[in-house]
Order: structure tokens, then sequence, then C-alpha cells
């Protein structure tokens, strides 16, 4: 594998900058290849940045590992909370208030927790960092990547007016991704009517490293700890809601969004209060028609989207970048036979996670009494039953 990294010539060229394709750089580059990642507008960095992305990201076991793997985890560690317990809490009775707790101690399957939680703004600051540090990979914003042709042996991107040679090209550029559709994929998309808002709070109640899902009518409602800050209990929320209560909630001033707010925590945690400002974006699932063209991967939202429920967003991103790679070990990078295998490899976890989630999600909104009590009923069952339970956790964790 190439170590030297030419100016418009690489092993891998990635089309996007977000938390996934700044990973899948490190990632590759660990390995040995030559990289080069692109994207139109530089890594927010800075929490301060309007622009910054205020959700956090946990990464389950098999994603710390791939983390390991790319020489990050060591860089990322001390800035992450460990999750021990994934709680479900059914608040759907005729009061706001839970009638139901179901908790999943990572203890029963692991002696790990099930995941730790990073911040994603840190994130982009820390993988930036690491692929400063590594001779052969680079990183280059301000450039859009436009017309691709791919060839047997190579592929030819435009970036930015300018051509780069590379003998795999990474979609990694979003559920909107440019070079999916410059290579013709199309993609099946599904919409609730849904909204999320992500912002972090304090709790005057510890987290006990628990990340709880409420649900209720809308959707749920997560809390994810995160490390205290200057003494006070920290923790990454996301609500998701109607379109409209959405809209509705993020126009809200701060003293009326903070009653809302622990109306809707059931208080939990104690009493919570904002601490940053709210982020808001639509909820969809998507899946694109197929994974892979001539020299051309999709990982990711390019790949798939899915509703921020049971920390399998990103983590199905990383499951789709390491076999990506552990692949190039038994396959010609970017050759028909790795490509295929990758489809092969991905495809059915894809699909059953994209089917798992919308039926959640889908549980999560029922509005009708009769189907409230089924919910009830059923995150009942599931906890109720103890081999049930490890498997979801092991699944959970993609075993």
């Amino acid at each position: 594998m190439d170590k030297v990294l030419e100016h418009h010539s690489s092993d891998i060229l990635i089309s996007g900058g977000g938390i996934a394709g700044l990973t899948a750089t490190c990632a590759f580059a660990q390995a040995g290849y030559s990289v080069i990642c692109v994207d139109p507008k530089p890594p927010i960095m800075d929490e301060s940045n309007p622009q910054a992305d205020l959700r956090s990201t946990a990464f389950l076991q098999p994603a710390r590992n791939t983390l390991r793997d790319a020489g990050l985890w060591d860089q990322l560690a001390p800035f992450a909370t460990p999750l021990q317990t994934m709680r479900l809490a059914d608040a759907g009775g005729s009061k706001n208030e839970v009638r139901a707790v179901a908790d999943f101690n990572a203890s029963e399957i692991s002696d790990e927790p099930f995941a730790w939680n990073l911040t994603n703004w840190m994130l982009s600051r820390e993988l930036v960092k690491r692929i400063e540090n590594l001779p052969n990979a680079r990183l280059v914003t301000g450039a859009i990547t436009g017309r691709i042709t791919t060839r047997t042996q190579q592929t030819l991107v435009n970036v930015g007016g300018e051509q780069f040679r590379c003998r795999l090209l990474i979609g990694a550029d979003g559920r909107n991704s440019t070079t999916r559709s410059e290579m013709g994929i199309g993609v099946k998309t599904w919409r609730y009517g849904q909204k999320a808002l992500a912002f972090a709070v304090s709790h005057t109640q510890p987290h006990d490293n628990i990340s709880t899902e409420i649900h209720r009518t809308g959707g749920p409602f997560t809390t994810v700890p995160l490390p205290d800050q200057n003494g006070q209990h920290m923790s990454s929320i996301i609500w998701m809601e109607t379109s409209a209560n959405a809209a509705s909630l993020h126009s809200l001033d701060e003293t009326a969004f903070n009653v809302a707010l622990n109306a809707r925590s059931c208080g939990i945690l104690g009493e919570m209060t904002l601490a940053t400002r709210r982020n808001l974006w639509p909820i969809i699932a998507q899946k694109a028609e197929r994974l892979v063209a001539q020299r051309y991967a999709l990982i990711a939202e390019a790949a798939h989207v899915i509703p921020p429920i049971g920390a399998q967003g990103l983590n199905m991103s990383l499951a789709d970048m390491q076999a990506l790679l552990t692949l190039s070990d038994i396959h010609e990078l970017g050759s028909d036979a790795h490509l295929m295998a990758y489809e092969k490899a991905r495809k059915g976890d894809i699909d059953l996670r994209i089917r798992g989630v919308d039926a959640l999600n889908r549980a999560a909104m029922a509005q009708s009494e009769n189907l409230r009590d089924l919910r009830l009923k059923g995150l009942q069952a599931l906890h109720g039953l103890a081999p049930l339970r490890t498997s979801i956790m092991k699944k959970g964790l993609g075993a």
C-alpha cells in the first residue's frame, strides 16, 4: 500500500468530512492506505459556533473496537462517558408520567459498558487532529465533489475544478449525497412527520451512566449521559416530536422551554435546565437502492438514514467502514470482488436495522389508547423474559 500521498492521487478519496468520513479517513490511513477526504465546508470544532453539531454519539462496543483499531480510542477516551444501562420507559398513559421502566444492563452480557458517549463537535475536533498527524492522510475543504469518471483501475473525480485520481471513491457525503446522485444510485425514503430537537441540559440528579428513552405520543425523548461540568450533572437530549410541535418548542423562549422540558422528562433526572442552544432537524428513514458502483462505495448516511433510536445510526456507519476495510485485506481495493463482497456483507444488517428502528419509532408515535397499551405490554414482555432480553441486547451490539 502506498504510504506517500501525492497531491491529487491517493488510494482512497472520501467525499464527506462529517464524523463518518473523518473516521473512515483515519481508519484507512491507519491501515496503510493513502487517503484524501474532501468536503465543501471545514469541520466545525468549537461548541460556541452557531453551526456546531450539538448532538452526541454513543459508540457501541464494536464501534469502540473500530476506533481502537484506527488508533483513535486513546485520544477520544478522556472525553467519553460510559453508558452502562439502556433504559426504556413508557409514559403513554393519560398523565405525562412514567408508568413502566425496562432496564437493559450491560453487565448481563459483558464486563464492559454498552457504549461510550461523545459530543459530535468534539469528535470532529479530535478526528481532524488525528488526520493532521497521519502522513498518508489529508483533509481538503472548501471544494465541491463534481463529475465522476470511473475506469477499470481507477476513478477520476473533479474536486473544486481539479482532477483527483483514486482506486476507490467512498461516498460519505450524507443523506443528500451528490456522489450517489452522480453515480446514478437512487434511494427509498420514509417520512414520519417528525422533527428532533438536540441540545444539552444540566440536571439536579446524577445520570448514573444510564441512557433513557421515554416513549410517548410524538416520539421518544432520549437522555444520554455527558461528563459533569463545573460541578453540574449534564446530559445530551434528543427530543422527537411531530413537526408542528417540534417547531413550536423550538420557538419558545428559554423559560417556557424549560417548563415544557421538565414536563416531558417526567422528572427522571430531577430538575432540568437548558444548557445550550437547540438544534432542529427532520426525521426520516432512507436506504440507497444499492451500496456500490464501479470503484465506488456508499457508507453512513449516504447509504442509510434511521431515526435516532437505540444508538444505531453512526454505529451502522462504522460497521460499513469496518466491513469495507476488512474486506480490502481479502480483495483488491476497489475491485468488483471487493465491492460485491461489501454489499453482501452489509445489505442484510442494514435492512434489519432500518426495519427494527422504523417499527420502534412507529410504536413510540402511537396515539390511540389501545396502541399505547400494546406498546406497554410489548415493553414489559421484552424485559420480563431474560433470554429474550439478553438476545435483544446482543443484537443491539451487533452480535
